[in-house]
């Protein structure tokens, strides 16, 4: 099932990106690298425009990825969601009411096996797993933890995306925009 009807979680790395997404149709979006000094314009942008931001916390140039971190972007910048490696920051997302997205790198048997454990500590809302290019661990992931799972990372084509929906991803993250140009056509 789709994830509010998007396909595609578009990713804003820079401002232009982010200028784009507004004439788009998404109500999600993702942001990606930004600065501390910027943060709250850039989600209020977003809102002024009908658009729900979901914040990198880890990607926040200035701003230290940890619990109190969590908590000013919670309360402070007030987005719809985080997206975070670290348990913590899931953990305070999750306190305050918000979206809370575990981003998770599937690198080795081993650090699936440690991911594991870390989803039944922190219970995310979602998990990105990355990179998104491997259907067989999107559907591995989401049937052993029973969590909504975003595809990221390395998505690049049409066929990317439609794979890692098949393999029962919710939605894909990207920060392509021909992708995002594609699908808002498709969902929209």
């Amino acid at each position: 099932m789709a994830f509010h009807r998007q396909t595609i979680l578009p990713a804003a790395r820079q401002m232009k990106d982010l200028e784009k997404l507004m004439k788009l149709s998404y109500e999600y979006l993702v942001i990606l690298d930004t600065h501390i000094s910027q943060i709250k314009s850039v989600v209020d942008l977003a809102k002024s425009h009908g658009k729900k931001a979901l914040l990198h916390a880890d990607l926040i140039e200035g701003l230290k990825n940890d619990e109190y971190a969590a908590e000013f972007l919670c309360q402070v910048v007030k987005p719809a969601g985080l997206i975070s490696t670290r348990a913590g920051v899931i953990a305070k997302t999750k306190q305050n009411g918000l979206l809370a997205i575990q981003r998770l790198f599937l690198l080795d048997t081993n650090a699936l096996e440690k991911s594991y454990a870390l989803l039944e500590r922190t219970k995310p809302d979602y998990i990105e797993v990355l990179p998104g290019v491997m259907p067989h661990m999107i559907r591995e992931v989401h049937e052993r933890s029973g969590i909504p799972i975003f595809a990221g990372g390395l998505i690049r084509t049409v066929q990317d995306v439609e794979q890692a929906i098949a393999a029962g991803a919710s939605a894909v993250t990207t920060s392509r925009a021909e992708l995002w140009k594609h699908f808002d056509q498709v969902d929209g």
